[in-house]
């Protein structure tokens, strides 16, 4: 199964694909999608998001999509602004039919890191353990392949526990 992470952020909104079979991981593709904010013009700049990020679904295919839950911090603008490229975040996957997940960054770090008040320099370690050999374009990349990898330990769980279900029956 192909699993496409995503960070949102209005600037810079990084995005992660990775292949899942069974336990094993696979790197596909990370990078980032910048925003032109050069007149401050925010429908330009979320346009240019979602051309870029419909993009990348086209070019990569994925089966399954998960966005980052975004925090509420003191400046309500900048939340806003944010949760608007969050919408974003969410429509692209939705457009391609795909389910998203969402989760929380504590549980993204819970996750990938083994503690949820990781720094981000563990979060990039652990993501290289999980994907040896990645080139990571960035910060944002590399909190999308950990998004990617969270839900990808996420559907395992649900499809063995759906599995122990019908075994069950």
């Amino acid at each position: 199964m192909r699993v496409i992470g995503i960070d949102p952020g209005l600037r810079n909104l990084g995005w992660g694909v990775i292949d899942v079979a069974g336990s094993r991981l696979v790197h596909v593709a990370n990078g980032i999608c910048h925003s032109d904010g050069g007149d401050g013009d925010l429908a330009a700049r979320l346009l240019s998001l979602h051309a870029q990020l419909t993009e990348v679904l086209r070019d990569w295919q994925p089966e399954a999509a998960a966005v980052e839950h975004t925090f509420v911090n003191k400046d309500a603008v900048a939340t806003l602004k944010l949760g608007q490229a969050r919408g974003i975040a969410l429509l692209v996957p939705a457009q391609f039919g795909l389910a998203v997940g969402e989760y929380a960054p504590n549980a993204v770090k819970k996750t990938v890191v083994g503690v949820g008040h990781a720094a981000k320099v563990q979060v990039d370690h652990m993501v290289r353990l999980h994907l040896p050999g990645v080139k990571i374009a960035g910060p944002d990349a590399a909190d999308a392949l950990a998004v990617a990898i969270c839900h990808a330990h996420h559907l395992q769980s649900s499809g063995r526990l759906a599995a122990a279900l019908r075994a069950a029956e």
